[in-house]
């Protein structure tokens, strides 16, 4: 009688899973919040920064847009020294402009002085901070630092001092037990207690497809034989035998080097002839092309980015005049990037004032002009609204 053979079919998931969509906050940890299952939410935002390209213009063109010329102050001496390494305020401001444009959040280390009258600043990587549990008023107390979540912030509840720095939330009421703290600027997100959430979140898929069609078309190329031929033998080698005959296929035929080349076999027989069959091309890499288009629209709309020619890229059936360029960059500047900048600027001169209390600070903007003129410098402080910048602009950009 023949053997009666079962078979089982189940969904096999995809590699990598959920982990850059998982930004939920642990709270069964006795001393840190996780930030997503494997606490490396934030690393793997950067991991979606470094691989996308579109993702990463479109940040980098947010941030150089917030950094701009540089701060500017009342007086220029309150910006020249922000710790003891050398660093200037300019220098943190460019650090902390990436990280809250990245995270939606930037850290500060805030060291007071031994007379606890003045302090100095150091940029925190906010890749690198996890959140300590709330108090009985709802109030965070203190954050731990680390670069090594990845190992210890899975499975384990506490961390030891090797492993992580505790720092104390930033409270100038608590200077003096706690000379060293740490300083969080964080949007606000509905749902969220600990920790903040990019503004673009919403993309984060689109940017997972938009590396995976890189990642399509590269594999396409490199593996040029794969999908093009099917070679049957009928040796019935050993296993030595197989990877031997596979690794000169691939020696001979594989990849782009390789490509056009002609194929040479010799058999003793014609029963042993492999068999060669041509595998015809699905259409993938045309759908993946297809779909590029609206990958690219996608990102730029979660980064709010109205227009690509702002990024440069040139999008067909438009003109891209100086005047659709201007128009676009007057709006993106006004309706993304003077936000940004009033929430760092009203962040940091909060900080700034212990050491100067009557300091004022403001970003000179970079400009686009028509007809070459002059330019004329124009200032955002803290206590200018967008819309207030918008109309300072608007008549001098487009006269």
């Amino acid at each position: 009688m023949a053997e009666n053979k079962k078979f089982k079919f189940q969904m096999i998931p995809p590699p990598g899973g959920n982990r850059f969509f998982d930004h939920r906050e642990d709270y069964s940890t006795d001393e840190f919040i996780r930030f997503g299952e494997d606490n490396l939410f934030p690393q793997n935002t950067i991991e979606l920064y470094n691989k996308s390209s579109i993702n990463a213009s479109a940040i980098n063109a947010i941030v150089e847009g917030i950094i701009g010329k540089g701060l500017t102050a009342d007086n220029e001496s309150y910006l020249e020294k922000a710790n003891m390494k050398g660093e200037t305020w300019n220098d943190i401001f460019q650090k902390i402009a990436l990280d809250y444009k990245l995270h939606g959040s930037y850290a500060l280390e805030i060291i007071w002085s031994n007379d606890r009258s003045r302090i100095e600043a150091y940029h925190i990587d906010f890749a690198n901070v996890r959140a300590a549990e709330k108090d009985h008023r709802g109030h965070i107390p203190g954050y731990y630092v680390s670069s090594k979540w990845g190992k210890i912030g899975r499975a384990r509840q506490f961390v030891t001092e090797e492993e992580a720095l505790y720092l104390c939330a930033f409270d100038p009421a608590k200077k003096e037990e706690h000379p060293h703290q740490l300083y969080v600027c964080k949007n606000y997100r509905p749902g969220q207690q600990y920790y903040p959430l990019p503004d673009y979140v919403g993309a984060y898929r689109v940017i997972e497809l938009d590396m995976e069609i890189d990642n399509f078309h590269t594999c396409n190329i490199r593996n040029g034989l794969a999908p093009s031929l099917s070679i049957t033998t009928f040796t019935n080698g050993s296993d030595d035998q197989l990877r031997d005959i596979e690794g000169q296929l691939n020696a001979n035929y594989g990849g782009t080097d390789n490509a056009g080349s002609l194929m040479y076999i010799d058999v003793d027989s014609p029963e042993n002839a492999p068999v060669i069959t041509p595998i015809p091309q699905n259409g993938a890499d045309g759908y993946y092309t297809a779909i590029n288009d609206l990958v690219v629209q996608k990102i730029l709309t979660a980064h709010r980015i109205t227009s690509p020619m702002i990024l440069g890229i040139k999008t067909a059936g438009e003109l891209g005049g100086r005047s659709e360029v201007i128009d676009a960059y007057l709006l993106f500047q006004n309706n993304v990037i003077v936000p940004f900048q009033q929430v760092i600027l009203g962040s940091l001169e909060s900080i700034m004032q212990i050491n100067y209390p009557d300091i004022v600070l403001g970003v000179e903007q970079k400009k686009l002009y028509e007809d070459g003129r002059e330019e004329e410098e124009v200032i955002v402080d803290t206590d200018t609204t967008a819309q207030e910048e918008a109309d300072i602009q608007q008549p001098e950009l487009l006269a």
